[in-house]
């Protein structure tokens, strides 16, 4: 449990067995789960046809009248530079996390403390989520080798995408710019979260025991901040990352939350105030991608890219080595839709 300050909620111990925090919908209530990258749409088919159409309308006004939208986020579309689509109905968006507070300026070269890719299979029920650790130590055009998330200092989520597609060879369809701050926060919103902790640490007056800990507000954002106590450094921060934003979508999407629709259309309003997207993920394209997923939180599978070690760069710094086979074999796997096979592979851990 953590040691909290006076005015501060600690993080707190995993819900009983039985508590509503996991427990499957009836089997009455049919729902269609919907998850546009971390947009979460969700419209839950029960009641009267008014009822869902009002439902639905409800949840969409809440993403279209707080998204933001920027036209400086992807490269040119008609670079021939640029990867070619290469798998038809496969969708890939670049999901990074921010710490710029100013959501109007999408250029904005604040740090970039996230960087993961999306893929969306064809049939559209399967996701995976790839983080890619900040200290990679990779090619950004122009600047030469440096660590990834010196590419949005450089030049913004342009410059991102770039980097992202030079190194992958996969050709990224959106752009998503998430305030990693702001998101981390809808644990708030959301009760909580309950995560598998996989190592003790302590910030700021928050103990994190190993094992299920429920966390929310601030101590959760201390928690995914984390790196130095963990024995992989900012492998194991980014894996805190992925599974945080994981059990806030899954939270979201639980029957709890999508069955009240205060608390649902909360959520996805909370989640679109955090967001900003490439001028091309209009609402029709929201509305498109959303009905034709088949997902629930269960169908989204998190990963690392390949990293083969540690090292030191030629300037002194502290860099993450990529495995250059490996990534030949991700790269791969996106570009043919096969990443059920790189993962049998090379099992997440």
């Amino acid at each position: 449990m953590s040691s909290a300050t006076p005015d501060e909620p600690p993080a707190q111990a995993a819900p009983a067995a039985g508590s509503d925090a996991g427990a499957p919908a009836t089997q009455h209530r049919k729902r269609r789960v919907l998850v546009p990258i971390v947009i979460v749409l969700a419209v839950l088919l029960a009641g009267s046809v008014v009822a869902v159409a009002w439902y639905a309308l409800s949840i969409e006004k809440s993403v279209t009248q707080n998204i933001h939208r920027s036209d400086d986020t992807l490269p040119d579309q008609n670079d021939p530079n640029r990867p070619v689509k290469s798998q038809k109905g496969v969708l890939d968006f670049v999901l990074l996390g921010s710490d710029s507070r100013d959501k109007t300026n999408a250029s904005h070269t604040g740090r970039s403390d996230s960087l993961m890719l999306v893929h969306l299979d064809a049939n559209r029920k399967q996701a995976y989520i790839i983080s890619f650790p900040r200290d990679m130590w990779v090619s950004i055009p122009g600047h030469g080798k440096a660590k990834i998330n010196a590419a949005y200092a450089y030049g913004g989520p342009k410059l991102t995408v770039t980097t992202l597609e030079k190194l992958v060879d996969v050709r990224i369809d959106h752009v998503a710019i998430v305030d990693f701050e702001g998101f981390i926060q809808l644990t708030d919103d959301l009760g909580g979260v309950t995560i598998d902790n996989k190592y003790y640490s302590k910030s700021h007056g928050y103990e994190f025991p190993k094992g299920k800990i429920t966390i929310k507000g601030e101590p959760a954002l201390w928690y995914v901040r984390e790196r130095y106590q963990l024995p992989n450094g900012d492998l194991d921060r980014a894996d805190r990352q992925r599974t945080v934003v994981k059990a806030i979508v899954a939270k979201g999407l639980s029957p709890e939350i999508i069955s009240n629709p205060a608390k649902f259309n909360t959520f996805i309003s909370g989640v679109a105030k955090n967001l900003t997207v490439d001028s091309g993920l209009t609402d029709a394209e929201i509305r498109k991608t959303a009905l034709s997923l088949r997902l629930t939180g269960d169908d989204v599978t998190l990963l690392q890219a390949p990293i083969s070690g540690f090292g030191t760069s030629g300037d002194g710094q502290s860099i993450d080595v990529v495995d250059e086979q490996k990534l030949a074999e991700l790269s791969q796997a996106l570009r043919s839709d096969t990443m059920a096979d790189y993962l049998k592979k090379y099992p997440p851990k």
